[in-house]
């Protein structure tokens, strides 16, 4: 690992383009945050506001940070840190600062850091208060960033294969309630000067309901690690405080490839949420993107883990040599000490394309958050290409879902049967890695309403996969109340799999 020097990056910006000296300790920027939280807030006020919104995002794409201007770029095989340009989608001021010794000087906000493609935009936003967050790059002469925080509390990595896909944010209030969701913003970075794979990062956090200070520990490995640090402080009760949230997209994938309106075979950041419970659990809850808001909670204790998942990482899968959803990191989190009684929750909102972010899923406490409280929450974020735990059991690896009864069914016979759904769930790893064709294995499959026919689990000929599947018939099809599904696989009483949650709208056709 690289020594750091402990001096500044004055070569790269120059000694004049740096605020003064002030005090910095987290214990100081603590005391700011509880001092934020006792007096009403303040939303930041936003220069040229005109003048952002008209910063589209083919605007942002012609404004570049002039490399020559990266922070600590003379460290030799140091990270190196970039700033973003303020634009319509990110207008409130965010205050970069460096530390260095026990002491913080400001990055001044300065048209000249940035090549602009637009003549004249430059003049015209030279007095802006403040920049739109930063990224974090890889030690020169690369030319590609793992780690970015920009807009509200939003951050994110690129992951192990360099793919940006979701996001992590400082804390969720009041998401999928009838009241509007409230989006706290990081108003103040505070950057230690990197190594050669590491950078800290503290951060300021301010909003309507609430106010907080972070710690970010940052690690470029595989998968790249964040530890996260976090201190709230109530300013007004919230119904409902989402920890550790993360943002994803989810369109389609094979379980609801029906409703595709798109050639490509599949269009998702994420396509499920996994679950590690306190008592040891494994769970696997497929996504969906609903015709509605829908909200499931996984009441738990202590929870071991959780995380939104890209599994499939087959590139035919998908098809899409730009987006590249197939490299898209996997997110998980990590608890450290004890949470307590709460539920993980995953939010699926409706959607028609794949620029809209639909999935949220974060831990909320079964205690109530009242005013003048404060929480501390310690957790580990991994960006990689997988869960970084792997359970004893085998996982699920695909589910379909179709016509019901027996493939090649006349239709005239078709057409007797009661309205119903075919599932298929296949699973592998784990003790079923080892196991030839036998039939005794047992599918427990459970539903919350309506009756499980025809199920069975068979190795699938020629793979590592064993399959298992049944027949849902539901009386009132088309009815809004969801239908909630589980399944795993058994030998006598012995859990050989994870179990698999799907969480269906009855529907006369699939």
């Amino acid at each position: 690992m690289l020594a750091v020097s402990g001096l500044l990056p004055l070569t790269a910006l120059g000694a004049g383009r740096l605020g003064p000296r002030r005090r910095f300790s987290f214990d100081r920027l603590r005391e700011q945050a509880r001092a934020l939280a006792g007096r009403p807030y303040a939303p930041p006020a936003i220069a040229n506001a005109d003048l952002l919104h008209g910063i589209d995002f083919d605007t942002i794409q012609t404004i570049r940070f002039r490399p020559e201007h990266t922070l600590w770029a003379d460290a030799p095989g140091s990270l190196g840190v970039q700033l973003f340009h303020p634009h319509r989608f990110a207008q409130k001021p965010v205050r970069v600062y460096l530390v260095d010794d026990g002491t913080a000087r400001e990055v001044p906000f300065s048209t000249d850091l940035f090549a602009y493609g637009t003549p004249g935009l430059a003049r015209k936003l030279a007095h802006h208060g403040g920049f739109a967050g930063f990224r974090v790059m890889d030690p020169a002469p690369a030319d590609t960033d793992w780690l970015a925080f920009q807009g509200a509390s939003y951050f994110r990595s690129s992951g192990p294969q360099g793919q940006y896909g979701l996001s992590a944010r400082g804390i969720a209030v009041n998401t999928a309630l009838p009241q509007p969701e409230e989006f706290p913003d990081f108003t103040a970075f505070y950057l230690e000067q990197p190594d050669d794979e590491r950078i800290t990062v503290y951060a300021l956090l301010d909003g309507p309901s609430l106010s907080g200070v972070y710690r970010f520990d940052c690690r470029r490995a595989d998968p790249v690690v964040t530890e996260v640090h976090a201190e709230l402080f109530i300013r007004r009760d919230i119904e409902r405080l989402g920890v550790a949230p993360l943002t994803s997209m989810f369109w389609y994938a094979e379980n609801n490839r029906q409703r595709a309106v798109d050639w490509r075979p599949e269009i998702h950041d994420s396509d499920g949420l996994a679950v590690w419970t306190g008592a040891g659990e494994r769970l696997w809850r497929v996504l969906e993107a609903p015709p509605m808001v829908k909200t499931s909670s996984f009441v738990d204790v202590n929870p071991r883990g959780f995380g939104l998942s890209q599994r499939d990482r087959n590139f035919e899968h998908y098809q899409d040599d730009g987006a590249f959803y197939d490299r898209r990191p996997t997110v998980w989190v990590e608890p450290l000490g004890a949470w307590g009684e709460g539920a993980v929750q995953l939010v699926e909102i409706p959607t028609d394309d794949e620029i809209h972010d639909n999935i949220v899923a974060y831990w909320t406490p079964r205690e109530p958050v009242r005013a003048g409280s404060a929480w501390t929450f310690d957790y580990r974020l991994y960006w990689g290409n997988d869960e970084p735990v792997m359970p004893a059991v085998a996982r699920v690896r695909h589910t379909w879902k179709g016509r019901h009864g027996i493939p090649g069914l006349a239709a005239s016979q078709a057409a007797a049967l009661p309205a119903g759904i075919k599932f298929v769930i296949d699973f592998a790893g784990g003790p079923l890695a080892d196991l030839e064709q036998r039939y005794d294995l047992e599918p427990v499959v459970s539903t919350s309403r309506g009756r499980i026919d025809n199920a069975y689990v068979l190795k699938v000929v020629g793979t590592d996969r064993w399959r298992a599947a049944f027949d849902l018939y539901v009386d009132d099809a088309g009815a809004d109340d969801p239908v909630e599904l589980r399944c795993y696989v058994r030998l006598d009483d012995r859990t050989l799999t994870e179990t698999w949650l799907y969480q269906y709208i009855a529907a006369p056709t699939c």
